[in-house]
């Protein structure tokens, strides 16, 4: 099968969809591969690097996209990349269509078959593609929250470690699956005060396990969110719902009653995002400011380290894009049930209910195609 991996575009995007050494093994198995140049300059992997491993290298996006059957990417498809796809074409990476109308659009017309990342499942009912990259997303939601509580940088001037004789920040996070998870140990790493609301009882009671006496673990509901939020002086935002919009769980109007400086950090604002104030923002700019609070909501924060980033999750995808490869996507889907779940267009129909539901589409199972 011919493979291509393009050059990412979304702004200041640095990581790429496979490292040299998944090049070399789909190779091995033999398959083309064709990388356009330049795309793992971000992760310090050279147009060489890839030769050595059995790549072509394309000058061009459009070559790219014009020989591939099996595109892989990291971010979603832009607009302009969504108009090289075409029906027949296998395009694998993360998608979050439930928040991205304009996207979904796109990839209907197209006729491409789109599977993405963050849907795929595996046998414990996790996301074994969303995990690794939800867990940079939540240490770095501490560090990015840390920053912006500096005064410089529009914050309330706290430390979040405090020192003796000073109490330590605030932090609060709503949501206590993995990237909640990841926050919480590096917000306790930090000597901050933390404290994880979850629906979950078991969850809660996984991660008290796991922290001890150093967080507090609550059960979630608006009348608690209400309270904590105005005393926190971060609010990390980390719900997931698989493939659908994120809930709203801060409302504008609590926004409005948290202290001047205190800052949020939505980690699910590529699915749209879990506070009522937020809006999309990128590592070029940020943050902004509603009501005096700093508001970070960076939709590849990832991006941030992606040499870390891409490692980790062409650990992951690396065995889906072998078999895919190797197999043809139908036969793929039809062996794999967790493979299947990550199918979200083919040929111009939504698969993937939730984001049916959200957008309002027709649903056309997965099933019915392959």
């Amino acid at each position: 099968m011919k493979v291509g991996v393009p050059k990412e575009i979304k702004i200041l995007e640095y990581r790429v969809g496979m490292v040299p050494s998944g090049v070399k093994e789909l190779v091995d198995e033999g398959h083309e591969v064709f990388v356009e140049t330049n795309a793992g300059m971000g992760i310090g992997m050279t147009d060489q690097d890839y030769i050595d491993a059995g790549a072509s290298i394309l000058s061009t996006p459009k070559e790219v996209f014009d020989i591939s059957e099996l595109i892989i990417k990291v971010k979603e498809p832009q607009l302009d990349e969504c108009k090289m796809l075409k029906s027949g074409q296998v395009l694998f990476t993360y998608l979050h269509l439930a928040a991205d109308p304009e996207q979904a659009a796109a990839l209907v017309k197209s006729g491409v078959t789109a599977i993405a990342y963050e849907t795929v499942t595996a046998d414990n009912g996790s996301l074994p593609l969303l995990t690794p990259m939800s867990a940079v997303a939540g240490r770095l939601s501490i560090q990015a929250g840390a920053y912006a509580l500096q005064k410089a940088n529009g914050g309330r001037g706290v430390l979040l470690g405090g020192v003796p004789g000073v109490k330590p920040g605030q932090v609060l996070i709503i949501g206590g699956g993995v990237s909640g998870a990841h926050s919480a140990e590096m917000a306790i790493g930090l000597g901050a005060q933390v404290t994880i609301l979850d629906l979950s009882a078991d969850r809660l009671k996984e991660l008290s396990n796991r922290f001890g006496d150093k967080v507090i673990t609550r059960v979630s509901s608006k009348e608690l969110i209400n309270e904590l939020v105005v005393e926190s002086d971060l609010v990390i935002g980390a719900v997931l719902v698989a493939g659908a919009a994120a809930p709203k769980l801060v409302t504008k109007e609590q926004v409005e009653q948290m202290r001047s400086g205190s800052v949020m950090v939505d980690i699910s604002i590529d699915q749209g995002g879990c506070f009522e104030t937020s809006k999309p923002t990128t590592h070029a700019e940020p943050t902004y400011v509603v009501d005096d609070v700093v508001h970070y909501c960076v939709t590849n924060m990832p991006g941030a380290v992606p040499r870390t980033s891409t490692f980790a999750l062409t650990n992951e995808t690396l065995p889906f894009i072998k078999s895919l490869a190797n197999s043809g996507w139908r036969s793929a889907l039809k062996n794999d049930e967790h493979l299947k779940n990550g199918l979200n267009v083919h040929e111009g129909s939504i698969n993937f209910e939730a984001v049916a539901n959200e957008l309002g589409y027709p649903y056309n199972s997965a099933d019915k195609i392959i």
